[in-house]
């Protein structure tokens, strides 16, 4: 097959775009970071038209790395950080405040004042525990807080988007507002049983439906990029949140099937067909991708707010190692944490304990810790929080967990990936290609245009680069486990005791 599929991944902390040929390789890749911006403790923000610019480059690069013209790129796929909101001027197309990003706390106690019934309305409805996490309550803020928001967006003047919103509005130049079921999924403003927008829960949050772009499955043609944006008209075919893309570019085209993915957080994710499992454990049930005329598929979801993002945290503002990849040497210095224990609770706890109050905790400090005992706990911390998530999926699906595959950046740091199958005790399969957020996406945009056929074209892609199996004793395993919870008890209690 001719020509090539650029996925542009545009995740929390960096924007990147990936030239995928028919084979699934990569053939050029381009990334750059942007500012995250904290102005008040538990708030993060971005610049939407940083995010945008950033997102241009990079793709304008992937491109002209291997001299590919508009005309040899067959569609665009989309991926991106998802619940992240944007509000912008429909005229100007300029966004009227920064973005209020997954992360923040800000909205925690909006969330916290709904009613009994409001928050069963919004789990029944959405699949989602109520929490400053996702976009609704991000979206009353902003209308809140902004001069005039309100009064502008029932006008029609205002329009709000998720980062895929975004990134198509400004690559058709203002032609097309859309977004997918996966990303709208993840609003608690989208029903996920009847796939609209659900009149109550916008009520609830006093949201003007004039805002709201149109739902779309994951792959189909939405439009085409301006031709001033990239030098043509190029079908933009695909889009879906980073980890539906992630689960569909891992190939878990069936129920049953799991990946976790070790970006800036982690998230852990179980392909369940055409079945919505609700969770009794405080699992999110979500949208999984879907092809246009396909029955809809769903997914059970562990979200884990920091995990990559600990590495980063590490080299950043600790400053003790000075890149990612260093990090899993200093682990291996050392035979375990001397007793340390770090829960990474920078923004709270996700699943399975939804504390957004909670905040980051170090236990267990003797005199002989030392740099290289900490760096292996903050490591092992990501470990740990995605074995709860998976304790308790396996719970609510009924199903044991064979085996675990694995993607995005921290999963090519061997230390972590050999001590998350010693917690879970089965085997974790890293493939060789680990960009499988990028991938999925570009399997969505092509399958929508005829460039790849079926999805059974697509397994073929699929190639093992390593194993990673377990060899932990039982009851070593089990100490562990236990000295974790603990620290979790800890990091709970300094959210019980916040206002004392």
């Amino acid at each position: 097959m001719e020509g090539y599929i650029l996925a542009l991944d545009q995740g929390t902390t960096s924007c990147r775009a990936i030239l995928f040929d028919h084979d699934g390789r990569i053939r050029s890749l381009a990334q750059k970071e942007f500012p995250q911006y904290f102005p008040q403790p538990g708030w993060v923000e971005h610049d939407p038209m940083e995010i945008w610019s950033a997102q241009l480059s990079v793709a304008m690069e992937a491109m002209a790395t291997v001299g590919v013209g508009a005309a040899e790129v067959a569609a665009i796929g989309i991926t991106n950080q998802r619940e992240t909101t944007i509000l912008w001027d429909r005229r100007t197309g300029r966004p009227i405040c920064h973005a209020i990003v997954w992360q923040c706390r800000r909205t925690a106690e909006m969330v916290d004042a709904l009613t009994p019934a409001q928050r069963s309305l919004i789990q029944e409805r959405t699949g989602l525990v109520p929490d400053a996490y996702f976009s609704a309550s991000k979206i009353a803020w902003i209308l809140d807080h902004v001069e005039g928001a309100r009064e502008r967006a029932k006008a029609g003047e205002l329009a709000f988007g998720t980062v895929d919103s975004w990134l198509i509005w400004n690559l058709t130049k203002g032609a097309v507002h859309v977004t997918d079921y996966t990303n709208a999924s993840r609003t608690m403003l989208f029903n996920i049983h009847t796939r609209r927008w659900d009149r109550e829960l916008l009520d609830i949050w006093d949201i003007p439906e004039e805002l709201l772009p149109e739902v779309c499955p994951s792959s189909m043609v939405y439009g085409y990029t301006d031709p001033a944006v990239l030098g043509g008209r190029i079908p933009i075919a695909g889009a879906a949140g980073d980890q539906q893309a992630a689960l569909f570019g891992q190939c878990c085209f069936e129920p049953g099937e799991v990946k976790n993915t070790y970006g800036t957080g982690g998230f852990l994710l179980m392909n369940t067909g055409h079945r919505a499992i609700s969770s009794s454990h405080g699992l999110l049930t979500t949208i999984a991708a879907t092809r246009e005329g396909e029955e809809l598929n769903y997914a059970l979801e562990g979200s884990v707010f920091v995990a990559g993002s600990v590495i980063q945290w590490l080299r950043d503002e600790m400053r003790m190692v000075k890149s990612a990849p260093q990090s899993e040497e200093y682990a291996d210095e050392v035979f375990d944490t001397a007793g340390v224990y770090i829960v990474p609770a920078f923004t709270g706890l996700g699943a399975p304990y939804w504390n957004p109050y909670a905040r980051g905790t170090v236990v267990g400090l003797t005199r002989g810790c030392k740099k290289e005992h900490f760096i292996r706990a903050a490591l092992e911390s990501i470990a740990y929080q995605s074995m709860d998530v998976v304790q308790v999926m396996e719970e609510d699906a009924g199903v044991k967990l064979k085996g675990l595959k694995v993607d995005g950046g921290a999963s090519a740091n061997n230390f972590l990936m050999k001590f998350q199958a010693d917690l879970m005790d089965v085997p974790v399969y890293r493939p060789k290609c680990i960009e499988t957020t990028a991938l999925g996406a570009s399997y969505l945009a092509g399958l929508a245009v005829g460039y790849w056929k079926n999805t059974d074209e697509i397994k073929e892609n699929w190639q093992l680069g390593r194993t990673f199996r377990p060899d932990i004793a039982s009851a070593d395993r089990e100490k562990l486990l236990r000295g974790w919870h603990r620290a979790v008890r800890c990091a709970m209690a300094w959210a019980d005791d916040r206002e004392g």
